[in-house]
């Protein structure tokens, strides 16, 4: 029967008398988890926040009129064709018009869907701004700014004013940045926007805009959707593009299809839209993991060179405890007590230094005029990666021991007096 107490007693006695060992052997095991954590904790914190920027501004299905050319070309009309390989050129797009039809019936029917967590309407016009003698195009979105708030991140890019200040403003405006700088416009002046028809309307600006993305925040603007229905003077359900986010993004792509077909209109799924995103999005994950598992690897041969040494300078230890009446079975078991303790007390300081790192780059400012809204470099805590840092810190402590140990169970301890 096993002595567990003798065992663990010996093998305190073992690393506290050998205590460089013994620390060179913890510190191996710290640093490596410690790196491990520090650095997948950053990356796939920066993942996230690159992610968060695009998905944030994309809706999860887009709904629009697309320009497109009719399906079906006057000449398949044509009996004496009807066989025949037709073969057309320069086809012009069929003239359709860019109001979504019955928009307003289709939003109520989205919002009552399970899935969807929110519908918005919008209304994008093509317009001039006015500066004096200076003329800039750009676009003007009317939303409903608050759905748009609850919906998206808009709030965090608003570097000045407040959606509710434009909520409240039927004449309000969101300049875009880079159209305030070119103007030399602040919060609270006003700017005139011309139509393409070429009427002139004056509107506040209650806010400022800044995407991150210069250009868009050259060219985009937002105000509330009646301002822009007025400003082209079309009537309360002339909407021309339907925004939908979703509890579970996943069903984008499907339910985007089946919207297409019941409501005769183009629906595009955020995979769609966003397909070199998510490809980039992918790359930079597998690196984080392919560098995060590499580090740990490199830990562990390092972990196991310092326990096999360790065991190595024990020899004349374990002559001892074998001729004192101790079996093979007996002195793997210190040894693999010793690799435990190692691996356990290493693994719980690798993750204190690893979350004090993690700390220290979250407090860490960082500015960026591209993107206003966040001040420090974006770190992930989640839990997963501690779980997996303290389980790889026994595994290979484990692996480490037992590998030397068992060859230490086999060894003759008469040789080793001996000295042969």
């Amino acid at each position: 029967m096993i002595n567990w107490n003798v065992i663990l007693g010996i093998a305190k006695t073992h690393l506290l008398t050998k205590m460089k060992s013994t620390v060179t052997a913890t510190l191996g095991v710290t640093f490596g988890i410690g790196s491990y954590i520090t650095l997948v904790s950053f990356m796939t914190g920066l993942n996230t926040m690159l992610d968060d920027l695009v998905l944030n501004q994309t809706p999860h299905i887009h709904i629009y009129n697309e320009i497109r050319p009719s399906a079906n070309q006057p000449v398949a009309l044509y009996e004496d064709f009807k066989n025949a390989f037709n073969v057309i050129r320069s086809i012009k797009p069929k003239l359709s018009q860019k109001k979504i039809h019955n928009a307003l019936p289709m939003l109520n029917y989205l919002k009552k869907q399970p899935n969807v967590h929110g519908a918005t309407p919008q209304l994008r016009a093509q317009i001039f701004y006015l500066s004096g003698s200076m003329e800039l195009g750009g676009n003007l979105t009317g939303v409903d700014i608050m759905e748009e708030v609850r919906l998206s991140n808009l709030r965090d890019n608003i570097v000045e004013g407040s959606p509710e200040a434009l909520k409240n403003n039927e004449n309000g405006i969101l300049l875009g940045s880079g159209l305030a700088e070119k103007m030399s416009l602040s919060l609270g002046d006003r700017v005139q926007i011309s139509t393409v028809s070429g009427n002139i309307f004056p509107l506040k600006i209650v806010g400022i805009y800044q995407s991150g993305i210069a250009d868009v925040d050259n060219v985009q603007s937002f105000t509330n959707l009646k301002t822009v229905q007025r400003i082209l003077g079309e009537a309360e359900n002339y909407v021309t593009d339907i925004n939908i986010k979703l509890t579970d993004i996943t069903e984008a792509q499907s339910m985007a299809d089946q919207l297409e077909k019941q409501f005769n209109v183009k629906a595009m799924g955020i995979n769609e839209a966003n397909a070199q995103f998510e490809t980039g999005s992918n790359i930079r994950n597998l690196i984080t993991y392919a560098v995060s598992i590499t580090l740990l690897i490199v830990a562990g041969f390092g972990i196991y060179n310092i326990l096999n040494m360790l065991i190595y300078e024990k020899m004349k230890d374990i002559a001892i405890l074998k001729a004192t009446g101790f079996s093979g079975t007996d002195v793997q078991l210190i040894f693999m007590a010793q690799a435990m303790i190692i691996g356990m007390a290493g693994g719980i300081m690798g993750l204190s230094i690893g979350f004090a790192l993690s700390k220290i780059i979250d407090q860490a400012p960082f500015e960026t005029e591209a993107l206003p809204t966040i001040t420090t470099y974006p770190v992930n805590y989640d839990p997963v990666y501690y779980i997996i840092g303290i389980i790889f810190a026994l595994v290979s402590t484990f692996v480490a021991g037992y590998l030397p140990s068992k060859r230490a169970k086999k060894i003759d301890p008469v040789k080793i007096i001996r000295g042969t």
